[in-house]
């Protein structure tokens, strides 16, 4: 039976939360292996959010909490202990609870892309890619891009010192990937990738030059929903090979899973 007074209470947060589909994806996972645990979408306001992160420390059985835009970065410095991956990009997407109370941050935007891309069949070492978007996940994108050995990346963005400041210190990591600052315009390019929330709603201007995209390009977008987005459409119609943002969801589901240890099996996990 879920949802009894011993469950496991896990929090989806966001601002606004109603497009986030992990409450939904988890709380079918539950059902499935019979666990007595919640997921639960909640939200606050951004001037709210110190108050809001004192009220889910103190929900003692709360274990863990899956954070979204615009929180990735205030959630991590709340947190006692990181992984590298999240220390590296200052951002978390999800954190658990030590047993003495204090958070874990991990991210696992990164991760999630990197095996959705392998699993879609599209390589990345040595190629030349043009990512939009270089906040929360796009930074962690560019890590992993860089990490998995692409030879370029073009990184655009519409705060262009957060980009310079990331294609900095992706340059420094991974000195054999070379990372620039330019326009959204896959001119060039093997692969063009959109990190941004660009496409989210109709009548959303497009991320990049789709005028630019050849039939050899990759075109890839993170956003879930619609599964086709008006830049994946465009491609499509110019014969570009198209990845959608599922695969890069259901594979941080997997791997959050495990950070979770959502069926106990290390007591340590809170």
């Amino acid at each position: 039976m879920r949802g009894t007074g011993k469950a496991d209470i896990f929090v989806m947060l966001a601002h606004p939360v109603g497009h986030a589909k992990s409450p939904g994806i988890f709380n079918e996972i539950f059902e499935q292996k019979g666990l007595d645990s919640l997921m639960v979408p909640l939200s606050c306001r951004p001037d709210d959010f110190d108050t809001f992160w004192a009220g889910i420390t103190t929900a003692e059985n709360i274990r863990g909490v899956i954070i979204s835009v615009p929180y990735k970065t205030a959630v991590y410095h709340k947190c006692a202990a990181a992984h590298d991956r999240a220390a590296r990009v200052q951002s978390a997407n999800s954190v658990r609870r030590q047993p003495d109370g204090t958070w874990y941050a991990d991210n696992f935007d990164g991760v999630g892309f990197i095996d959705g891309l392998k699993a879609g069949g599209h390589r990345i070492a040595g190629k030349r890619i043009l990512q939009v978007g270089a906040g929360g996940a796009g930074s962690s994108l560019t890590y992993c891009l860089a990490e998995e050995g692409a030879a370029e990346i073009r990184l655009a963005d519409i705060d262009r010192d957060r980009a310079q400041k990331l294609a900095s210190l992706v340059n420094k990591s991974f000195p054999n990937c070379r990372v620039e600052v330019a326009d959204p315009d896959p001119s060039g390019m093997d692969m063009a990738i959109n990190a941004t929330p660009s496409g989210l709603k109709t009548g959303d201007l497009l991320p990049m030059d789709v005028t630019k995209l050849t039939p050899e390009m990759t075109v890839v977008d993170i956003i879930m929903e619609p599964a086709e987005t008006a830049l994946l459409k465009a491609a499509k119609e110019i014969g570009c090979r198209i990845q959608p943002g599922r695969p890069m969801m259901d594979f941080q589901v997997e791997a959050m899973s495990e950070f979770f240890d959502i069926e106990r099996k290390d007591r340590r996990h809170g």
